[in-house]
């Protein structure tokens, strides 16, 4: 078994930086690019992989220049903690829902921010009124729609080659 401690030689592991980057880089590439051995590349994504370090590889998709049309919307979600497991219950619960991308436990007025995506507004609308707002400790949810997507996982998702400067004119 390889130990994970030894292959990560600094805080943040180059090796991990360059994968969150761009999945599709070859453990050739990221050799030449660390300047670690091939091999010794290998068996730490190798590693990673198998203790879960890496999740998954995936593909950031833009859905509306694919012609797709998604909603995604933000649910903030009041929490009452159940004893010895806190928030867990109800946000492991919630993460369990085919139409549920993210949960995460944040700080301020509400405890829960999830992701969520659908075909249609009505979709997300049955989805918190019937399964979410159900849920035994939740006590309020607060949705917000996504308008606009500008940058996701450091992608930006609008052209920026129209130049916005105002016209000057002697």
């Amino acid at each position: 078994m390889i130990n994970l401690s030894l292959m990560i030689s600094e805080p943040t592991d180059e090796i991990l930086s360059i994968l969150s980057r761009d999945a599709r880089v070859t453990a050739e590439q990221i050799a030449k690019m660390t300047g670690r051995e091939l091999k010794e590349v290998k068996a730490a994504i190798e590693a990673y992989e198998k203790s879960g370090v890496i999740k998954r590889y995936k593909a950031i998709i833009d859905w509306e220049k694919a012609g797709v049309e998604k909603v995604l919307a933000f649910i903030d979600v009041q929490v009452a903690p159940a004893r010895e497991v806190g928030f867990d219950k109800v946000a492991f619960r919630i993460s369990r829902f085919p139409e549920v991308m993210s949960v995460w436990l944040v700080s301020g007025t509400h405890d829960l921010r999830v992701l969520v995506q659908g075909d249609n507004l009505r979709e997300l609308g049955r989805f918190v009124a019937e399964k979410l707002s159900t849920i035994e400790g939740i006590r309020a949810t607060e949705t917000h729609f996504m308008m606009r997507r500008y940058k996701e996982d450091n992608d930006l998702f609008v052209d920026s080659d129209e130049d916005n400067r105002l016209l000057v004119t002697p």
